[in-house]
C-alpha cells in the first residue's frame, strides 16, 4: 500500500521556522520525484518545492526561494521541507506528493500520482 505521511505542521509566529517531514512507503522511492504543495480554501493547489530522489535536483516556487529548503534522506524514504522566515501568506495545508516526472513539471499538481493527507501550517502576524 502506497503511503505518504506528512508531519511537522503547526502554529508559528511570522519570522519563525518549521520543518515538515514526508515519510514514504509502498513504492520505489528512487523512481519518484517528491513534491510539496500547499492549498488554502478557494485557491488552486500551489507547487512549493520538489526534489528528485535520484539525482537531488531541486526546484522552488518563486514565493519561497531563499526561505525554504527541501532535502531527502533516501535511506529513510523521507523528504523534508525546512521553512524559515515564515510569513502569514505561507499559511496553508501542506501536502507531499510523489510523481514520475522530471524538471519543473514536479510543481504541477496534476502530475502527481500519490498524495499525503496534508498538514496544517499557520503563521500568525
Amino acid at each position: 500500500e502506497v503511503q505518504l505521511v506528512e508531519s511537522g505542521g503547526g502554529l508559528v509566529q511570522a519570522g519563525g521556522s518549521l520543518r515538515l517531514s514526508c515519510a514514504a512507503s509502498g513504492f520505489i522511492f528512487d523512481d519518484y520525484v517528491i513534491s510539496w504543495f500547499r492549498q488554502v480554501p478557494g485557491k488552486v493547489r500551489e507547487g512549493v518545492s520538489c526534489i528528485s530522489t535520484k539525482d537531488g535536483s531541486r526546484y522552488y516556487a518563486d514565493s519561497v526561494k531563499g526561505r525554504f529548503a527541501i532535502s531527502t534522506d533516501n535511506a529513510a524514504n523521507t523528504v523534508y521541507l525546512q521553512m524559515n522566515s515564515l510569513k502569514p501568506e505561507d499559511t496553508a495545508v501542506y501536502y507531499c506528493a510523489a510523481a514520475r516526472t522530471r524538471g519543473l513539471t514536479c510543481l504541477d499538481f496534476r502530475r502527481s500520482d500519490y498524495w499525503g493527507q496534508g498538514t496544517q501550517v499557520t503563521v500568525s502576524s
